[in-house]
């Protein structure tokens, strides 16, 4: 696990697979509860990292991640129940110092987002599907709303599939592309790709958020990471953002 601790109070933490008490093929520190691993074992997980980093268990907020653009505002944590409790978004903000907000990939680009000087975080989930919807833009959109200027906002991206690794049919690039031009990307061997996290970073650029860190780990590539496309069956990184609850 990486983590990151700005001067302004902001934190932004990455989890790997490691640590954790989940059986294969989810082993070790799977922390997403819908993928069929044992729920005791996710809470675990779950309780193992929170208390690493410093923070409250019963204070992170989890997001049902279905690939859109929503984003929900956020002042504590949904339900306990399960993800059935949970809307189905993939961009959450809050105005709430101390709250943590988590984001849930293997593969995918986690995005954490802070404007310490207003007390405002966000945090999405973006794949390929909310690339191309916008989750960045309308996560950032939201974080304005409630007070944040993207001039402070202070962006970190977590580890994902690279474009060298992340192999699509052309049809699938052009569609992308098109969306952001940015994305365009090709495998080694030549082949058509997308680079969702070059996507991202484009979308933040463009808005005038500040990109203060950027992981260079490709899940794919990495062993020590969880990859979807690598082994289909398989548990969920998670990356936090939260700012300390006192300046």
């Amino acid at each position: 696990m990486t983590s990151e601790q700005h001067a302004s109070g902001a934190h932004f933490a990455f989890t790997d697979r490691w640590g954790g008490v989940s059986a294969a093929p989810y082993d070790e520190l799977n922390l997403g509860g819908a993928v069929g691993d044992d729920p005791a074992a996710v809470r675990t997980n779950r309780e193992r990292t929170a208390k690493s980093l410093g923070l409250d268990p019963a204070a992170v907020v989890w997001m049902n991640q279905v690939h859109g653009r929503d984003v929900a505002v956020v002042d504590g944590p949904w339900g306990t129940g399960g993800t059935e409790e949970i809307p189905a978004v993939d961009g959450v903000v809050t105005a709430r110092r101390g709250l943590a907000l988590a984001v849930l990939t293997a593969d995918c680009t986690p995005v954490l987002l802070a404007d310490p000087v207003a007390g405002i975080t966000g945090a999405a989930h973006a794949g390929r599907p909310g690339l191309v919807a916008g989750v960045v833009p309308a996560t950032i959109e939201a974080m304005i709303a409630l007070g944040a200027d993207p001039a402070r906002i202070v962006a970190h991206t977590g580890p994902s599939v690279c474009g060298f690794c992340y192999e699509v049919p052309e049809t699938m690039r052009a569609e992308v592309t098109a969306a952001v031009p940015e994305a365009w990307a090709t495998t080694r061997k030549g082949t058509p790709a997308v680079d969702v996290a070059a996507g991202v970073c484009a979308q933040l650029h463009r808005l005038g958020v500040n990109i203060s860190g950027q992981s260079h780990i490709c899940t794919l590539e990495s062993a020590d990471h969880f990859s979807y496309r690598r082994e289909h069956v398989t548990g969920r990184l998670a990356s936090y953002v939260w700012l300390d609850a006192e300046l």
